[in-house]
């Protein structure tokens, strides 16, 4: 066991998140560790003892290469575990329940991963609709600009047929006046006309009196 899941094994056995039990966890080595180092015994009944050991300088070998390696002193951490750990460990029943522990942190684990898998699955399915609905608002949006345009154009369509009839009218109402003032000049054009074969007809009827005159006078 590393670490990582010592912290999973807390947050199962406490029931908290794993941010929390990495905090717990962390303070609990902290602990142990600031109070060896200040030379302090870290007793945990049941479990075992955390102190410190003076070792003294020796000399070593360099097992590549045989040569005599001088260890200065130093002190050096150690632990001497309890009776009842020993006793846990020794026993059968105590490696079967250690085993059954590991199972269920895993298990745990596993519940724990499944239930963000479907989490995030949920969340993914319910994101979905919204687009969803998103592009169906986008995609109407153009159609009731569609429709607008298309009542806008059926309104402008009777104004138009409306215009276009005023100028029709206008102009067959020019075409009349034209006519009528057409009228009245040919009528001159044609009473003017008899009048002169009129005139004419006197005056060749003038000439031939006047051919007759001088005929008789002779």
């Amino acid at each position: 066991m590393n670490k990582a899941q010592l912290i999973d094994a807390v947050a199962m056995k406490l029931d908290i998140s794993r941010r929390s039990a990495g905090d717990t966890v962390d303070a609990v080595l902290d602990g142990i560790t600031g109070a060896i180092i200040g030379g302090d015994k870290v007793s945990l009944t049941g479990f075992g003892t955390f102190e410190t050991t003076r070792r003294a300088a020796r000399t070593a070998r360099n097992p590549r290469t045989g040569e005599s390696v001088a260890v200065p002193a130093a002190t050096v951490p150690k632990f001497r575990p309890g009776q009842a750990l020993k006793d846990e460990v020794n026993t059968t029943g105590g490696r079967k329940r250690a085993a059954a522990k590991k199972t269920a942190a895993k298990k745990a684990v596993a519940k724990k991963t499944a239930a963000k898998r479907t989490a995030t699955r949920v969340a993914a399915s319910a994101a979905r609709p919204a687009t969803k609905a998103a592009a169906k608002k986008a995609t109407v949006k153009p159609a009731a600009k569609k429709t607008t345009v298309k009542a806008a154009a059926k309104k402008a369509a009777p104004a138009k047929a409306a215009a276009k009839k005023t100028v029709a009218k206008a102009a067959a109402k020019k075409t009349v006046a034209k006519k009528a003032t057409a009228r009245p000049a040919a009528k001159k054009a044609v009473a003017k006309a008899p009048a002169t074969k009129a005139v004419a007809k006197k005056t060749t009827a003038k000439k031939a009196a006047a051919k007759k005159t001088t005929a008789r006078k002779r």
